[in-house]
């Protein structure tokens, strides 16, 4: 196989588009701009000075949000996620030069949402949105494969000879 060229990728991006995913699909479809106002509500930053890193969009961390319950991941999941697959990327609006918000910016989004008593609005509004297309919002999961240690067995060959012997008294 050949060195991969700047057309192969893009070859590999458009072909991704024609299947018409499904975050592609809610991107398109949902008016996202309307959920503004109920975001700047619960998304006050008071600044005394315009010092320090910019504040992220607070429709950023929405759509990571949805993301979350959307495929039932924990916050840490999430950041992983959005670094690692290019359609979670492209939804929440970031492109490869971005940064990805990390894990504790999106919980304490969250909990300033919860505080302000516009996070189940939020939701509401996002899911009168699906119905009104004909969508119902359906939790589902990515799987993860996860590596872990099995305990080694430290029995000599006559201890285990012994467990395998007939008339050995099982343990109640």
């Amino acid at each position: 196989m050949g060195q991969r060229g700047f057309w192969d990728e893009q070859q590999r991006v458009a072909k991704l588009k024609e299947k018409k995913p499904v975050l592609q699909r809610l991107s398109e479809s949902i008016p996202w701009d309307s959920f503004r106002p109920l975001l700047d509500k619960g998304y006050v930053h008071e600044r005394k000075t315009n010092a320090g890193r910019k504040r992220i969009d607070p429709l950023i961390l929405f759509k990571m949000l949805v993301l979350q319950q959307l495929f039932n991941l924990s916050d840490e999941e999430l950041e992983f996620q959005v670094n690692d697959r290019r359609s979670f990327e492209e939804f929440v609006g970031l492109g490869v030069m971005n940064s990805i918000p990390d894990a504790t910016t999106v919980a304490f989004f969250r909990e300033r949402l919860r505080k302000a008593e516009v996070i189940e609005e939020l939701f509401e509004m996002f899911e009168a949105y699906l119905r009104s297309q004909g969508l119902q919002a359906r939790g589902g999961q990515i799987i993860d494969a996860t590596l872990v240690p099995v305990p080694k067995q430290r029995n000599s060959w006559r201890p285990k000879a012994w467990c395998k012997s007939p008339g050995t008294p099982t343990p109640a």
